[in-house]
């Protein structure tokens, strides 16, 4: 229940019922259990910690984020639980290769770089000690982090290998023998994941912003209905990626459709890149359909102000 929150309606929501719960578990494990007990006390703590640590990410509080992977990748490993704990280590990547550097100027290219080499890091650890202990559709995620981590550090080689690694691990799933928590990562997720990192690379190397927007747009056919924090960042990168390409009109219709989405959201993640793609409109401000189109964004700007 708490995931599909998350997954609705972003991090900012139901993070106090996640801790509330977290809290009783760790009262639970202060008393003494048998084994069995114990061992699925701590894996329900593993759980608990990951989703605090997701939400806690996705409304803006990093430190807390830090904290609560820390915790689940202690509790999965108490627990014996090989895909939990490569499922927490890989959420630390992620908040590594996510994180935004607003206002940042000297140092920034070198800090991401950093923090980049440390998510690949920890994804490889993530994929040698458990690689040959989780499904199919586990290792396709960890493949979709280590192309992440790739595309930051401006390989697009070695991003296209992990991608088509990911593809190919995905094709082999088994939905029947998955964790249920690792369901969230579909065909969509992987077109929507790698579609935001040819993103990122298009802002360097405008020459990648065409196959950015054919992998977003194949994210948003497939897409399950309630996935709102995912379908309104897959809008915005495709207006993004339109901008880029130089289709102002077809972005800006976009554009629309995309600002209706955000405004169904209470995720940072999703604020983050609507003040990443109102920036992008900048340059364009003198067209009449982009100034209409930024003033339907500023009211949601100013509301996280």
């Amino acid at each position: 229940m708490f995931r599909e929150w998350d997954d609705q309606f972003g991090g900012g929501l139901r993070r106090k019922a996640v801790i509330g719960q977290l809290s009783e578990v760790n009262e639970l494990l202060r008393d003494s259990h048998p084994p069995e007990i114990k061992r699925r006390l701590t894996r329900t703590k593993a759980l608990l910690a990951e989703t605090a640590a997701t939400m806690s990410w996705d409304s803006g509080r990093q430190s807390k984020a830090q904290q609560y992977y820390a915790m689940a990748v202690r509790a999965a490993k108490e627990a014996d639980d090989p895909a939990l704990c490569a499922n927490a280590i890989a959420g630390m990547a992620r908040q590594l290769l996510s994180l935004d550097h607003y206002g940042l100027a000297a140092g920034r290219e070198s800090v991401e770089r950093e923090r980049a080499m440390d998510a690949l890091e920890l994804i490889r650890l993530a994929q040698d000690q458990f690689g040959h202990r989780i499904t199919a559709t586990t290792r396709a995620m960890l493949h979709t982090r280590e192309a992440w981590a790739f595309g930051k550090l401006g390989r697009p080689t070695a991003f296209h290998r992990a991608g088509d690694r990911a593809h190919q691990a995905l094709s082999e799933s088994d939905p029947s023998a998955d964790p249920y928590w690792i369901n969230y990562f579909d065909a969509a997720e992987l077109a929507g994941t790698l579609g935001g990192r040819l993103l990122e690379m298009a802002r360097r190397e405008p020459a990648f912003a065409t196959a950015a927007a054919e992998q977003i747009d194949h994210a948003i056919q497939l897409r399950r209905p309630g996935r709102r924090r995912s379908a309104a960042l897959d809008q915005l990168g495709m207006m993004e990626a339109r901008l880029i390409e130089g289709e102002v009109e077809e972005a800006c219709r976009i554009g629309e459709t995309a600002v209706e989405a955000v405004g169904k959201t209470a995720s940072d993640r999703v604020q983050k890149k609507l003040i990443k793609v109102y920036r992008a409109t900048e340059q364009f401000v003198q067209v009449g359909r982009v100034a209409e189109l930024r003033g339907q964004m500023k009211p949601l700007l100013l509301a996280t102000a």
